[in-house]
């Protein structure tokens, strides 16, 4: 008799503690990444089936090259032209345009000389009213112009006898990095066009065909990552305060349960989906939250439904 009324005491007890037990709803997910296309591009070719698992760096796709191909020519050939351009100003001026501007500059010396002359025979005739006044100005301005002339070849000389100016290099650098800058940029742009994976993970869904053309930051395609799924629960507002990030929890899944660990609570209220409306849950709030999950979780599908119950870790569960 004993006996038995010690079981049927340690049955109501057991009972007990499981209804106490706080549980919470929700399902398995995995964390998603969304390959979204780099630009409005015909897709040539689709490589992976939706539910395969792919490494990273895989190719999912490809899209159309063409226009990718020429802008990424037209950046190397500026990148080129930039670099030749800054080589020039480094060197200098060639020796042969020294050796011009200074047969330049003996040739209209040469001038300067003989219009001088020129208006110093003809100033006296001009006295003398040998000559018209409009000869002697004549005269005079064509001397001058020689002499401007003879002035701005010298100039010339000196410019390029002293070299390439420091702030002419200086635009000639910042011009060369900027059209490596714009090539590194169209390179990207044209390796975009081969669409990988970014992570390891299993292919979700693939919304577009090959033959589309998806508008740029159209879905490509989605990949579950990660090792093992989280569960997304929704926290009943009487538990709130006794979750936060980092609580231990049992997650159970088909019968079995994990150890997991809170690593996300929302602030903010929502509504209790359909599906976690229990009793006197209706009318309640609830919070979501995502459980972190162990090794054991690894490879289980997502979407499965699952309920979670606090921990106590001083006593192993």
């Amino acid at each position: 008799m004993r006996f038995l009324f010690a079981n049927v005491l340690a049955l109501v007890l057991l009972a007990g503690c499981r209804a106490e037990a706080p549980q919470a709803l929700g399902t398995l997910e995995y964390d998603r990444v969304t390959v979204t296309a780099p630009a409005t591009e015909t897709i040539v070719r689709v490589d992976v089936r939706e539910g395969q698992r792919v490494a990273a760096g895989a190719r999912l796709m490809q899209l159309e090259t063409v226009r990718g191909d020429a802008q990424l020519q037209a950046a190397q050939a500026q990148a080129v032209q930039a670099r030749e351009a800054l080589g020039e100003l480094r060197e200098g001026p060639r020796e042969e345009a020294i050796a011009r501007a200074r047969a330049q500059l003996a040739a209209a010396r040469a001038q300067a000389r003989e219009a001088r002359a020129y208006a110093n025979r003809v100033i006296p005739l001009g006295q003398r009213r040998l000559v018209s006044a409009a000869e002697v100005d004549r005269a005079r301005a064509a001397a001058d112009s020689a002499e401007a002339q003879a002035r701005t070849a010298a100039a010339q000389l000196a410019e390029l006898e002293r070299g390439t100016r420091a702030e002419q290099v200086a635009q000639g650098e910042a011009a060369f990095a900027a059209a490596r800058a714009q090539l590194r940029a169209q390179a990207v742009s044209r390796a975009q066009l081969d669409v990988r994976a970014p992570r390891a993970g299993t292919v979700d869904s693939l919304p577009y065909e090959a033959g589309d053309r998806p508008a740029p930051g159209a879905p490509l395609a989605v990949l579950l990552v990660g090792e093992a799924p989280h569960a997304r629960i929704y926290v009943p507002q009487p538990l709130r305060t006794r979750v936060r990030v980092g609580t231990p929890v049992w997650v159970h899944v088909d019968g079995r349960r994990h150890a997991g660990r809170v690593r996300m609570i929302r602030s903010e209220p929502v509504f209790t989906p359909y599906y976690a409306l229990t009793g006197d849950d209706v009318a309640r709030l609830s919070y979501l939250a995502e459980v972190a999950l162990d090794g054991s979780a690894r490879g289980l599908p997502g979407g499965l439904p699952v309920h979670v119950e606090l921990r106590d870790e001083g006593r192993g569960g």
